[in-house]
């Protein structure tokens, strides 16, 4: 009982200013600080806002994008949060500063928020938050719980008055902490309403936002890899497709939820042959004359799995594009497990799992002046170290891992024409 009568006294002593003689028979000077910021008055609420913002940098070291006051009368809380004003990696946790009944308890207590809630810092002083028996962390109680939620609700409902009033504040918001605001509109519809037009993304009209990609295309459509994306963005955008990247963290799922804020946008994902069949194909006669080198090219790269095809496409300075899906990869793989393990039971089981899945295509550009070259070209083996360099070239451009035999490909292809160039200088 003595304990908690004192705890209750130092408490009070917190929060009341207390001063002693200090001498001189003038003024005492004070024992503990000045009240909290948020427990003062102020003249106007530009005044108070700096002055939160001012006791943020004071205590956290950075000017906040903006402090975000917390009261909770239910449990006798209040303090600030502060927006941290540069990108935090996902998932990192900082910890808030947290007194209960006006004394210190801990400056990194990482329960106070839910983990999508790290682009904030808080600093807090509640009466009904219990500490641990250690009193360096908070106890795990409902009481807690209910604090985590509501504090939550308030950060929400800050995310949602800056949607609505602030654009300028929202855009600052937004460029720093895309990434935790998409991880929160993946699993809360409410900021997904609010937020998912404002969000940037990659795509091919640049980086933009949602709403106006979504204005200026009427079928999204969207990769799902990194490297998918960098396979066709320049050759989709010059065909008119609008094609977004959804290899970054939670971009392919929000994208697909679009129609579910804008009815009349249809989204879909990036297939090989859909981008195929937006490509113009070459006349008759030049499909009649490219027959020969056609045929040795796919002979060429059979050990790839590729197929080969002629068509006219922008920018006329890409001489082939690469179209080789993640499913093509995977059936690849498992066909060469299979032939490696064949006779045995491992064999017999990915042989019954083969599938017939796309194969990879090299769309050669009739429009470039080296196509046009290659095509022409009469003598067999030429022709085919030609297709094996064009392949690896689209290869190099698609930026995706190269396999082993790929990179031993473009080595030799690469010897191969410069020995051909230099006999035919001689």
């Amino acid at each position: 009982m003595q304990v908690h009568a004192l705890a209750r006294h130092f408490g009070s002593l917190l929060r009341h200013p207390v001063t002693f003689d200090d001498g001189t028979g003038g003024p005492g000077a004070p024992v503990n600080p000045e009240p909290a910021p948020w427990a003062r008055t102020y003249p106007t609420p530009g005044s108070r806002a700096r002055a939160l913002a001012a006791y943020g940098e004071a205590v956290f070291g950075f000017t906040p994008l903006d402090t975000i006051e917390l009261d909770l009368p239910a449990v006798g809380l209040k303090g600030i949060a502060c927006v941290l004003p540069e990108t935090v990696p996902a998932g990192r946790r900082h910890g808030h500063r947290v007194h209960v009944k006006g004394m210190l308890l801990s400056e990194q207590a990482e329960e106070m928020l839910p983990e999508w809630a790290f682009f904030v810092r808080c600093v807090v002083d509640a009466e009904s938050l219990r500490p641990t028996a250690s009193r360096e962390s908070l106890y795990e109680d409902d009481t807690l719980a209910a604090v985590r939620d509501a504090l939550a609700e308030r950060l929400r409902a800050w995310i949602a008055r800056a949607a609505a009033s602030d654009p300028d504040l929202l855009t600052r918001f937004l460029h720093a902490h895309h990434l935790a605001v998409k991880s929160l509109a993946v699993h809360d519809d409410e900021i997904l309403r609010m937020l998912l037009p404002w969000l940037p993304f990659e795509t091919t009209d640049g980086h933009t936002t949602l709403d106006a990609f979504a204005r200026t295309h009427r079928t999204v459509l969207v990769t799902s890899s990194v490297e998918e994306f960098r396979q066709v963005a320049a050759i989709a955008s010059a065909a008119g497709l609008g094609v977004v990247n959804g290899g970054y963290t939670y971009d392919r799922e929000l994208v697909h939820r679009l129609p579910e804020i804008r009815v009349e946008a249809s989204v879909a994902d990036l297939d090989p042959t859909t981008l195929t069949a937006h490509l113009d194909p070459v006349d008759r006669e030049t499909e009649l004359a490219a027959a020969a080198y056609l045929a040795q090219a796919r002979d060429a790269l059979a050990v790839f799995d590729c197929d080969v095809a002629l068509r006219t496409f922008q920018p006329v300075s890409a001489p082939a594009l690469l179209l080789d899906s993640r499913e093509a990869r995977h059936e690849r793989t498992r066909s060469q497990l299979a032939r490696e393990q064949e006779g045995g039971l491992w064999g017999d089981i990915l042989g019954a799992l083969r599938q017939e899945a796309p194969r990879a295509q090299l769309i050669l550009n009739q429009l470039n002046p080296l196509v046009r070259t290659a095509i022409s070209i009469d003598a067999p083996e030429l022709a085919r170290t030609s297709a094996e360099a064009l392949y690896g070239q689209a290869a190099l451009l698609s930026r995706r891992p190269l396999r082993p035999s790929e990179s031993s490909l473009i080595n030799r292809s690469f010897l191969d024409l410069l020995a051909h160039a230099l006999r035919k200088d001689s």
